[in-house]
């Protein structure tokens, strides 16, 4: 992600300690998902935590990953995904609209959209600066 601090900041209204994206923000691009612009460290001084909104697209994957040292939160709004993962991807569980997620630090995991529409999703991180501590992941290591 090649996004500047400087443009991060220009969607966000500032109100005396009340910070403000409206309509979601712009539009952001990380392992193959497209983002609202949300709130980070980035853009507001928030120091713990970090949200927006995922788009996956029709058949879409982001390829595997591993967040180090946060914890990520998702709320399904529509459309249907699958994680696969754990040690070498070996385990899958699928979930829709509706249905929230927690991801604990420090385990793999590749995401699909096997619905027939857009898959969309409030993402919260435990970590201010978003997706910079996120490894990629070889699931044909283990």
């Amino acid at each position: 992600m090649s996004d500047s601090q400087d443009d991060l900041k220009q969607g966000v209204e500032s109100h005396e300690g009340i910070h403000v994206v409206r309509g979601g923000g712009g539009k952001r691009h990380w392992n193959n998902i497209d983002y609202k612009l949300g709130l980070s460290g980035k853009n507001v001084p928030a120091k713990g935590l970090s949200m927006n909104v995922a788009n996956v697209p029709v058949g879409g994957v982001a390829y595997a990953h591993i967040h180090d040292g946060f914890e990520v939160m998702l709320y399904i709004l529509q459309g249907r995904v699958r994680h696969d993962f754990g040690p070498g991807l070996k385990y899958s569980v699928e979930n829709e609209a509706g249905d929230f997620i927690y991801i604990e630090p420090g385990v793999p995991h590749e995401v699909y959209n096997i619905g027939d529409e857009p898959l969309v999703a409030v993402v919260a991180r435990s970590a201010a600066d978003e997706w910079d501590k996120i490894i990629n992941y070889d699931k044909n290591s283990e």
